[in-house]
């Protein structure tokens, strides 16, 4: 697919997942979204601290847990959705903090910034655009997150290099998302549904780290939480029914999906120009 057209197929599936009519397909791993993202490395005290409405199960990791965010840092989250990482990155880093979602997705941002107003959090600032051509200033955030996003983006060097812009020098990256251990079957690669379930857009893990390091970033640390694959075998769902229903027989799609942890830092005291 093109660009321009992915980005549509995209647009329009979180669109109507953010309105409650579709799911992501991933949204199938627990009795419940709270139960699921305590699976997924979410304790409960940080449950507490983020709205409901917030979570719609559509996590691959707890990136919160990687950035060490402190009192007063600007953060940057990418691929913000309805707001649960925001809200959690909000309470860490306090009323003198700012946290900026970013999210191309307009029933996305109207629905966070509605949890963010019936909430009454303030240190949180939500913007609609992609994550290729971030809405953000140069060196302006302390950390950048991201939580089973970048794996959905047709330029993901173009990503990174807008990460490496919009951070400060020795700002830091903390992000979970989807990657491949192996080449997936060319009809789940060509599946437009595989692509909307965080499947398809996925690339190989060494790939993955070249395309952070290309970027300029350093001390780059990739970390496999182990194979997963978050569809229930007996789902009903469309879409995570057929990601399965393109796999052959004897195959699981744990075989080829990994959750990966991505930490690197932009060098201190370094600007630079910035690719285009």
């Amino acid at each position: 697919m093109k660009r321009k057209e992915t980005i549509k197929i995209v647009r329009e599936a979180y669109g109507k997942i953010a309105q409650g009519k579709d799911s992501c397909g991933c949204g199938t791993c627990g009795p419940d979204a709270r139960e699921f993202a305590r699976s997924i490395g979410y304790s409960e005290e940080e449950l507490k601290a983020i709205p409901d409405e917030a979570n719609l199960a559509l996590s691959c990791g707890n990136p919160i847990s990687l950035a060490s965010l402190k009192k007063g840092e600007t953060v940057l989250d990418l691929g913000s959705g309805a707001g649960f990482d925001c809200f959690l990155a909000a309470d860490k880093v306090g009323s003198s903090g700012k946290i900026i979602g970013v999210d191309m997705t307009a029933q996305m941002i109207e629905k966070a910034r509605d949890n963010a107003k019936k909430n009454r959090i303030k240190n949180v600032e939500f913007r609609i655009g992609e994550i290729e051509d971030l809405p953000v200033a140069d060196n302006s955030v302390d950390a950048v997150i991201s939580n089973c996003v970048i794996n959905l983006s047709p330029d993901k060097q173009k990503v990174f290099h807008e990460i490496y812009r919009v951070l400060k020098p020795g700002g830091r990256v903390a992000i979970s998302d989807i990657a491949l251990n192996k080449k997936l079957p060319d009809k789940v690669r060509e599946s437009i549904n595989a692509y909307v379930g965080c499947v398809s857009g996925a690339i190989l893990v060494d790939e993955y780290e070249r395309t952070v390091r290309s970027s300029g970033l350093k001390d780059i640390k990739i970390t496999s939480k182990g194979t997963t694959s978050c569809i229930d075998p007996d789902t009903k769902d469309p879409i995570g029914r057929a990601i399965l229903d393109n796999l052959e027989d004897g195959q699981s799609l744990e075989e080829y999906v990994v959750s990966i942890n991505i930490e690197a830092r932009k060098q201190a005291d370094l600007i630079e120009e910035y690719p285009d």
